[in-house]
């Protein structure tokens, strides 16, 4: 058996659907809608790698290594928001952030 294009956009699509309906069902802790948000970016960088193997072209591998660096970046960044809005708020419940004061 093949492990042809179409099995890795049919995985891709899996984790982007896991990714959507976690966002959708869990809208009240911050860490795991930023988890889902970075499976998204896994799906996408996932269809880039493939397509860029299929094609034989290096373009696709060159933009999921500069989408990593940038979901990095984020991750990081996002995790010292959480941080500083626990020790301000004792609660990362998306709900309770209604409001932001400077």
């Amino acid at each position: 058996m093949v492990i042809g294009l179409d099995h890795y956009l049919i995985i891709s699509a899996v984790l982007f659907t896991l990714a959507i309906a976690g966002i959708f069902i869990n809208r009240k802790n911050l860490i795991l809608l930023l988890m889902c948000i970075e499976l998204m970016l896994l799906a996408v960088n996932f269809n880039f790698i493939a397509f860029s193997r299929h094609l034989g072209d290096e373009t696709g591998q060159v933009f999921v290594f500069f989408i990593l660096t940038v979901a990095a970046a984020e991750a990081a960044i996002g995790l010292a928001i959480l941080v500083v809005l626990f020790r301000n708020r004792r609660s990362i419940n998306v709900n309770e952030l209604d409001e932001m004061k400077g």
